[in-house]
């Protein structure tokens, strides 16, 4: 259990309107970062927790997915994906920061500052696990049974 990353009470714009994280209706929020639209393994992990959408909804679970890129950007990754999840656009890194999700990169050898894939679960507000470093493939799946787990 940790508490260390607290909701901003903030509002961001996403691809179907604007969100304030501390007002999500349900009772878990599940927060995931990750570095670019329409990239391999971020399109795997979009595309993991668009289909497990319905188990998550049925777990009173809200998800939103978090990068630098653009509403537009969202919303055109969104429909060339049938994404279900809502994006959250943080091209001020504001969120980014909050999470401490920026870090050094190595890019084709070159040294970059970027979105390192990160997801967090909150219940009623408060973090109660977090993960770092997290590789796309099967991601969502983990968080789903974790979630499970948390809730029995």
């Amino acid at each position: 259990m940790t508490d260390s990353i607290q909701l901003p009470n903030q509002i961001f714009p996403t691809t179907t309107g604007e969100v304030n994280l501390t007002e999500v209706p349900t009772e878990w929020l599940i927060v995931y970062f990750y570095p670019k639209d329409s990239t391999p393994g971020c399109t795997t992990q979009a595309v993991g927790f668009s289909c497990l959408k319905d188990q998550f909804d049925a777990l009173n679970t809200t998800i939103f997915g978090v990068s630098r890129d653009s509403v537009k950007a969202h919303q055109n990754f969104t429909a060339k994906q049938s994404l279900s999840i809502n994006l959250i656009s943080d091209k001020e890194e504001v969120l980014c920061k909050h999470f401490d999700v920026i870090k050094e990169k190595n890019m084709y050898g070159k040294q970059v500052m970027g979105i390192e894939r990160s997801t967090f679960i909150f219940h009623n507000g408060k973090l109660v696990k977090e993960y770092r470093k997290v590789k796309a493939a099967g991601h969502a799946e983990q968080v789903l049974a974790d979630l499970k787990a948390l809730q029995a």
